[in-house]
């Protein structure tokens, strides 16, 4: 009789994974990868930059199987560690933009951003790129829960599990998130 994987549960799949199934770590990604990749594209506002972090939270994830408590949702532990990748991105994106203006004036042009011109992009699209971009700009604390609550939709007591908070500080994080997002667009 052959093992459905579909029909596993998260621990289940953890559990397989960590005896040498190749196939319960693609289940767990298949399962979990679009939820991290809006986790990391509303952090960073950059679908590349997402799908990077996306890649590097899985490897990081299956790295640390052993650790994973497999009665707890597999989604937060995952959760938890994208938002760290996200955290590291823009700490090394902090450092090479300090490090760019750094350079000499004729080699700036190697680092020039080759997003297309706001002329080209249509009303829609710059709009949401207004949004990602007051959102990633948003304190980590503020980000990760208006992420967690909005974009993953977790309920509150889910946000305060994966942040490690109170129900009540995700209530007031939410509310200062939204009030700082809603002053970054109306500007």
């Amino acid at each position: 009789m052959t093992l459905d994987l579909a029909d596993c549960s998260d621990g289940e799949l953890a559990a397989l994974a960590q005896a040498g199934r190749q196939t319960a770590y693609r289940e767990l990604m298949n399962r979990h990868r679009e939820a991290v990749y809006r986790v990391a594209r509303s952090h960073t506002g950059d679908a590349e930059a997402a799908l990077d972090i996306t890649q590097q939270s899985f490897v990081a994830a299956f790295a640390a199987l052993a650790r994973y408590d497999g009665a707890r949702p597999f989604k937060f532990w995952i959760s938890r560690i994208a938002i760290n990748k996200c955290r590291d991105w823009a700490r090394r994106r902090a450092v090479r933009r300090l490090l760019s203006f750094s350079l000499p004036i004729d080699e700036a042009h190697d680092l020039a951003d080759e997003a297309p011109s706001p002329e080209t992009i249509l009303s829609d699209r710059e709009e949401l790129r207004r949004t990602m971009a007051a959102i990633a700009a948003l304190p980590a604390s503020l980000k990760d829960t208006l992420i967690l609550r909005t974009v993953e939709g977790m309920s509150q007591a889910e946000t305060a599990g994966v942040l490690g908070i109170s129900e009540k500080a995700v209530e007031t994080r939410l509310y200062r998130a939204r009030s700082k997002l809603e002053e970054k667009l109306r500007d």
